[in-house]
C-alpha cells in the first residue's frame, strides 16, 4: 500500500504544481478571463486520464489469460520505462519547472483561448497518462485481491491535491528539488518490483522463456500471505519465488538506474570535460588579447 501511496503522492503533487502555478499566474497578472479555459483544459486531461485507466482496467478483463499477460507485461514495461524518463526529467527541470510554464502561459495568451486550453490539456494529460498508466501496472503488481492498493493510490492522490492547494495559498514551502529527488530514488525501487512483475507475466504468456527456473524459494520464510510478506509485496513488489530472469532484469534496472540518479546533478566526466575545455579556450582568448 505505501508504494502506491507514493506512486500517488510523487505523480499527482506534479500535477497539482503544475495547475497551481498556471492559475496562480494568472491571478497574479490579472487575467483571471482566461481561468476558465484552463479549467476545461485540466478538466478535459484527467477525463482522459481516468477513461485510459478504465479502459486499461475493463478492457484487459475480455482478453484471454495469456493475452492479459502479455498486454500486461508489455504495458507494464513501458510504464517503467515511462517513469523512469519522468523522475530523470523533473529533477533536472524541478527548480525551472514555473519559469518554462509561465512563457508558454504567456504565449498560449496571445493566441486565444483554443491556446490556453491546450496548454493545460497538455502540461496535466502528459502527467495525468503516465500516472495512469503506471497505476495500473503498480496496482496489477502489488494487488492481493483486496482493495488496499487503490487505497492507497487514492490517499496518495487527495495528499498531492492537499499540499498542492497549500502551496498555492503559501502555506507551505519545501525545497522541491530535493523533494523530487527522494520520492524519485524510491520510485525507481518501486518500478523496479513492477518491472520484475511485468517480466514474469510475459513469462506467463510465453514471450519469455524460464519460467520454472527459480532463483531462490523463500515462500516458507516469508509466506506470502503473511503480514510481512504482504507489507514488503505492497511495497516493494517482493516475491519470494522470482525467477532468475525477473532477479536479472530487476538487478540489471534498479542497480545503475538508481547509482545515476542519485549522482550529482553535473558531476560526469563529459561535464567536467566540457568544464575544462571551456576553461582552456577562455584563457588561450586572454592571452592572445
Amino acid at each position: 500500500m505505501f508504494g502506491n501511496y507514493l506512486i500517488g503522492l510523487r505523480e499527482g503533487l506534479e500535477a497539482s504544481l503544475v495547475v497551481c502555478i498556471l492559475i496562480a499566474y494568472l491571478v497574479k497578472t490579472g487575467r483571471r478571463d482566461a481561468l476558465k479555459p484552463i479549467w476545461i483544459g485540466i478538466g478535459v486531461a484527467v477525463g482522459v486520464a481516468l477513461a485510459f485507466g478504465a479502459g486499461l482496467e475493463f478492457g484487459s478483463q475480455e482478453l484471454t489469460f495469456e493475452a492479459q499477460e502479455a498486454l500486461g507485461g508489455s504495458l507494464s514495461v513501458l510504464a517503467v520505462g515511462l517513469v523512469t524518463w519522468m523522475v530523470f526529467w523533473m529533477r533536472r527541470t524541478a527548480r525551472h519547472l514555473k519559469a518554462e510554464l509561465h512563457g508558454k502561459l504567456d504565449a498560449a495568451l496571445q493566441m486565444g483561448t483554443g491556446a490556453l486550453v491546450a496548454t493545460a490539456f497538455l502540461a496535466v494529460g502528459r502527467e495525468g497518462l503516465e500516472t495512469a498508466l503506471f497505476v495500473w501496472a503498480s496496482v496489477r503488481a502489488s494487488s492481493d485481491g483486496s482493495y488496499a492498493p487503490l487505497v492507497g493510490v487514492i490517499l496518495g492522490l487527495l495528499t498531492a491535491v492537499f499540499l498542492g492547494w497549500l502551496f498555492y495559498r503559501g502555506a507551505l514551502k519545501i525545497n522541491l528539488a530535493k523533494f523530487f529527488t527522494w520520492t524519485g530514488g524510491m520510485l525507481v525501487v518501486v518500478a523496479a518490483g513492477v518491472l520484475a512483475y511485468g517480466v514474469h507475466d510475459l513469462q506467463e504468456a510465453g514471450f519469455i522463456s524460464g519460467l520454472a527456473d527459480k532463483a531462490f524459494d523463500i515462500s516458507a520464510t516469508i509466506p506470502p500471505d503473511s503480514w510481512y510478506g504482504t507489507l514488503l509485496k505492497g511495497v516493494f513488489n517482493f516475491q519470494p519465488d522470482p525467477t532468475v530472469v525477473q532477479v536479472t532484469v530487476w538487478a540489471l534496472y534498479l542497480i545503475p538506474t538508481l547509482a545515476l540518479f542519485l549522482a550529482p546533478i553535473g558531476s560526469g566526466p563529459s561535464v567536467r570535460v566540457k568544464k575544462q575545455k571551456a576553461t582552456d579556450e577562455k584563457a588561450e582568448a586572454e592571452a592572445s588579447a
